[in-house]
């Protein structure tokens, strides 16, 4: 038996660290909260910032509090290309060697060298949750979505296990708009393996005569 997992979008948004923030906003100014998010502690603010490549801007992009030790700009593949900059899919906080942008605010501009990723899709859960289903952080799962006619199923899911979550998996806005939903997306883990698979492999696999 399997359990039925919220699929919530993440459309893009950014994560500042203090010391960023009061670049941007100024030495006295605090983040102001003004709606709590799915995962708790996680709130969206009044604050915003415009997001800067090399082709175009994002302005007024979402900022999330609390303040997090490094910078992170959250973004879809359609967006980066967007503002002419790489995509590079990472997990959240895996931002070495990523690309940077500049970051605009009502008290300054700054650039980040790195920290604009492409969020691989993820889904948070607790341990309780991870016992029910099988799963152990950081294995990678396939998830299939309930739509009406235009069902997915997800591969490559990174499974996130901590007791500070609530169980929701987060895609991208170009993830979210590949399946037609209701209004309460929901997925649940099939399983074609009894571990964890490489799909690139898998592909070979399938090319060569193997089916498993």
């Amino acid at each position: 038996m399997s359990i039925k997992i919220p699929i919530e979008t993440s459309a893009r948004h950014i994560h500042l660290s203090e010391r960023d923030f009061h670049q941007l906003f100024g030495n006295d100014a605090q983040l102001h909260n003004i709606k709590s998010l799915s995962q708790p502690g996680q709130y969206l603010c009044q604050e915003r910032v415009t997001v800067t490549g090399p082709k175009g801007s994002f302005e007024s992009m979402a900022v999330l509090g609390p303040f997090r030790s490094e910078t992170q700009v959250e973004l879809s593949l359609t967006d980066t290309r967007k503002i002419g900059i790489p995509g590079e899919i990472r997990q959240s906080g895996d931002t070495t060697d990523t690309p940077g942008c500049t970051l605009s605010g009502p008290c300054g501009q700054i650039t980040i060298p790195s920290g604009v990723i492409v969020a691989k899709r993820h889904i948070h859960m607790t341990p309780a949750n991870a016992v029910a289903l099988k799963v152990q952080d950081n294995d990678e799962v396939f998830v299939l979505t309930k739509s009406y006619g235009r069902a997915l199923i997800y591969a490559d899911v990174v499974v996130r296990v901590s007791w500070d979550y609530r169980l929701a998996m987060h895609v991208d806005t170009d993830e979210a708009n590949a399946f037609s939903s209701d209004k309460d997306p929901y997925g649940v883990i099939v399983r074609f393996f009894d571990r964890n698979y490489n799909t690139d492999k898998w592909i070979e696999d399938v090319l060569s005569g193997i089916n498993r």
